[in-house]
């Protein structure tokens, strides 16, 4: 019998399409403000040149995109501010290194990228985000219709069918975790240039690096599964 390919928890890895300018701030310079905090154009750059110096002549691999970099930057900022260093003595998960996400990312482990990815999965991974959430019925079929789309459910399997087998602790928590990341990129008055928009963080993905779950960068949070690429 055919199954829903089953949903993959992330905290980060690519950017995706989505969203707008939040607010009207627009200086040369900059691609996204955090509050009063600026991340600039040239520390995107150097981020991207350092990918592709230390990539060197491989054919295959791609340099990482500006907007996979904005992306992971604003997050890890929103992120700090949300969840601070915990005090001594309480118990954390541990660490995740550069090397844990490097071939996700396609990128070496000591490239400034997959060090500043996984300082932000390390934060994520402390994020309290409060109880699980039930989908509703718009967002599981939002779900189906894209897992369908992008063959991580077979076109012909029953969409009912489906979102039973997709709605269960990883889907619930995803959409918890989604509420608290978006609510706090509203919080932090995030605003992102729109050379950038539209831009999105994924949360939840289906194998085949498919997002099904993700957060909306740089306009107030939504209660939508979103996921335009």
């Amino acid at each position: 019998m055919q199954r829903a390919r089953r949903l993959v928890s992330i905290p980060v890895i690519a950017a995706v399409g989505l969203l707008a300018l939040a607010g009207c701030r627009s200086e040369p310079g900059v691609a996204a403000y955090i509050g009063d905090t600026k991340i600039t154009e040239d520390r995107v750059t150097a981020i991207v040149d350092d990918a592709t110096t230390q990539l060197g002549e491989n054919a295959e691999a791609q340099p990482p995109t500006r907007a996979m970099v904005v992306s992971t930057l604003v997050l890890r900022e929103v992120c700090d501010r949300l969840n601070p260093v915990p005090p001594a003595g309480q118990p954390t998960p541990p660490p995740v290194s550069p090397e844990q996400l490097s071939q996700n990312l396609g990128v070496p482990p000591t490239t400034t990228l997959a060090k500043e990815s996984a300082e932000l999965q390390t934060c994520l991974m402390r994020i309290q985000a409060g109880p699980p959430i039930a989908p509703s019925a718009e967002q599981l079929a939002d779900v189906v219709t894209r897992g369908k789309a992008a063959g991580a459910i077979p076109p012909d399997f029953p969409a009912d069918q489906a979102a039973a087998q997709l709605d269960g602790e990883q889907l619930r928590s995803a959409l918890a975790s989604r509420k608290a990341i978006s609510e706090a990129v509203d919080r932090y008055h995030v605003t992102v240039n729109p050379r950038y928009r539209p831009l999105e963080f994924p949360v939840l993905r289906f194998q085949g690096n498919v997002t099904a779950v993700g957060v909306p960068i740089g306009e107030a949070a939504s209660d939508a599964v979103i996921d335009r690429r």
